[in-house]
């Protein structure tokens, strides 16, 4: 999937202040009026716009009925959503990115309950429901991210004469992943690298990985010592598991520390592409951000995931983080032909003939509809989130960056990130804001 720097979350005031103006919206005929009686689908994933439109094509020649699909610039999701569903025809489906973004949107989310493809779903508690169970939102997949990691320079160092691994099936937990990456960093000349680790992207914007994926893990595993699901206030309990392994990508990457800030994902996923290192963090959606980068050296075969190990107990039991926060929903104030038309599409869509061309165009790897069972992810980091996450004997790392308070909470995480790359703060600048912006946010 598209990297998170495109899904805009808002909160606090701000969730207010579009929920006020939507309402002011929903008050005209223009948005009450509907669609054309026709399917819009407002798309938030750039790279899938063209499969998307491919898929639509293949629904109307099937149909007849006619599939629009608008897709927002990247980063501009909430803010293309605000301008369209005040126009005359509004989308009729769009995305929810989970429970802050339902605070925002439940007033022009219809009630999914009784579709076909919500009761299809074989985990409902994955479907996106408010505090009376109530379902808005219904997702389109399941995504995986951890550490990827190219075997054909990983299979180099094990060869080596005192090599601190001698295959990845040793590498489990965080004391033996940080042997294995600092021994290949002192290495990386003889091993034809730049760095263990892919550069570390701290530029505005670029910092999704660290300020919402990585900082999920001190929360998931807060969460999951308290048997929460969210929480008012946080302690950061797991704040130095959070600052040992960020210290661990900065200190052996390609870069130095200090350089981080002006590096971007697209430069981080090069270094991976071009084998200027070993070690990248990021999701299934990458392979196609990796075989696509001129010059990639990285065959399919040697590209893999391996879980994020932070030094936590029993880590060696956890696999590669799994979730979703892509909900599709559907527009409760266009009409009632365009609602029942959208929710036909994507009975079609999840449950139908058209889950297999999700699948075979890359929208999706894996997702909870039985529809998906059987079918092979065509990347090959699609196939391995699928056997993650058919494996039982891993505990997975649940996506509980949803509860984040808002996304300019995780923008000024971020920058504390970047200050403490740079060497202007230190971390207990990061835990400290953390901390505090968490709890005056969320009770805000």
């Amino acid at each position: 999937m598209r990297p998170i720097s495109r899904r805009l979350l808002l909160g606090g005031s701000a969730a207010l202040a579009v929920a006020a103006t939507l309402a002011a919206c929903s008050n005209g005929s223009s948005s009450s009026s509907g669609s054309d009686n026709g399917v819009y689908l407002l798309n938030f994933k750039p790279e899938a716009e063209e499969a998307l439109k491919t898929i639509a094509s293949a629904y109307k020649d099937k149909t007849g009925v006619e599939v629009k699909v608008v897709t927002a610039a990247s980063g501009t999701y909430q803010q293309t959503l605000q301008t369209e569903v005040a126009k005359s025809n509004p989308p009729t489906i769009f995305n929810i990115n989970g429970p802050v973004g339902l605070v925002t949107w439940k007033d022009y989310a219809l009630d999914l309950s009784g579709t076909e493809f919500v009761k299809a779903l074989t985990d409902s508690s994955m479907a996106l429901t408010d505090e009376n169970g109530v379902v808005y939102g219904s997702p389109l997949g399941i995504e995986g991210y951890g550490l990827i990691y190219n075997a054909a320079i990983l299979n180099k160092y094990f060869a080596m004469e005192g090599a601190k691994a001698t295959s990845v099936d040793e590498i489990k937990g965080f004391a033996k992943l940080k042997e294995v990456v600092e021994d290949m960093q002192a290495r990386k000349a003889d091993l034809g690298i730049e760095g263990a680790f892919a550069c570390t992207s701290l530029a505005s914007g670029e910092d999704w990985r660290w300020q919402t994926h990585l900082a999920n893990y001190p929360v998931f595993y807060e969460f999951r010592d308290k048997g929460v699901t969210d929480a008012k206030e946080i302690a950061l309990t797991y704040s130095d598991n959070y600052k040992q392994i960020f210290d661990l990508y900065l200190n052996n990457s390609t870069v130095a520390p200090s350089a981080a800030a002006a590096k971007t994902v697209t430069d981080s996923m090069a270094d991976f592409a071009l084998g200027k290192c070993a070690f990248v963090q990021n999701g299934n959606w990458a392979w196609s951000q990796i075989s696509e980068v001129e010059g990639n050296t990285v065959a399919e075969g040697d590209i893999h995931f391996m879980p994020i190990y932070i030094g936590v107990s029993g880590e060696e039991k956890s696999g590669i983080a799994l979730g979703t926060e892509n909900y599709l929903a559907v527009n409760s104030q266009v009409s009632e032909t365009a609602q029942k038309a959208s929710i036909d599409f994507l009975t079609w869509l999840l449950t139908g003939e058209g889950a297999k061309m999700l699948v075979d165009n890359s929208v999706v790897s894996v997702s909870p509809y039985p529809a998906f069972s059987e079918l092979t992810p065509a990347d090959p980091l699609g196939k391995e989130t699928a056997q993650f996450l058919a494996n039982k004997e891993l505990y997975p790392i649940n996506w509980v960056f949803q509860t984040f308070p808002s996304q300019e909470f995780k923008n000024q995480l971020g920058s504390h990130l970047a200050q403490y790359a740079s060497g202007q703060e230190d971390w207990s600048a990061v835990k400290d804001y953390f901390v505090s912006a968490w709890k005056s946010e969320k009770s805000a």
